[in-house]
């Protein structure tokens, strides 16, 4: 009896697998929108400033969550007089609104380590509830830092003029094609 105790109680001592909160590594990390301009072409910009977390339990995705925050001091195009008419009143209101940032709501992992991703994505003061289509690229220890690394990509489409943001449509697209890849680790 006395055998059947001991490795009872040592099972019960041990800790209960926990989430673990992993950084977002702005380097390894990008957060890319293109639209289609007057029918002409298609230009991007990115954010080239990311802060956040990762909450993730390996085991149970749908205990996991996301927290990213992209201040628009970070927003680039290539061109610095747009990256600045971007930031004005007519647009994205920087002053105002130095802020976009999306806090995820719920996780559900598909088929061949394809994510959903819902949560509150805040523009321009404005909250929706958008999905992000994602796939797990890679969770792992990290072979240099010996420490947690994730990786993810996502795509989703949002209209800009759902967050008040709806200056020249038509003429130039309401809908932007956004793309993530993010890396985090501990």
């Amino acid at each position: 009896m006395k055998s059947l105790i001991l490795p009872a109680l040592f099972i019960f001592s041990l800790p209960a697998f926990a989430a673990e909160e992993l950084a977002i590594v702005a380097r390894h990390s990008a957060v890319i929108f293109q639209w289609n301009h007057f029918g002409y072409s298609n230009p991007a910009a990115r954010f080239e400033k990311l802060e956040g977390k990762l909450i993730l339990d390996e085991k149970d995705l749908a205990k996991s969550s996301v927290t990213v925050k992209m201040p628009l001091d970070g927003l680039r195009t290539g061109v610095e007089a747009l990256d600045e008419h971007l930031k004005t009143e007519e647009f994205l209101d920087a002053a105002k609104y130095p802020d976009i940032s999306f806090t995820s709501t719920g996780i559900e992992k598909g088929p061949m380590d394809s994510l959903k991703i819902a949560g509150k994505l805040v523009v321009h003061g404005v909250s929706k509830d958008v999905v992000l289509n994602g796939k797990i690229n890679k969770i792992s220890v990290d072979p240099v830092t010996k420490k947690s690394r994730a990786g993810f990509d996502a795509e989703a489409m949002v209209r800009r003029s759902d967050f008040g943001v709806g200056k020249f449509v038509p003429s130039v697209a309401d809908e932007l094609h956004v793309r993530i890849t993010l890396g985090a680790g501990g």
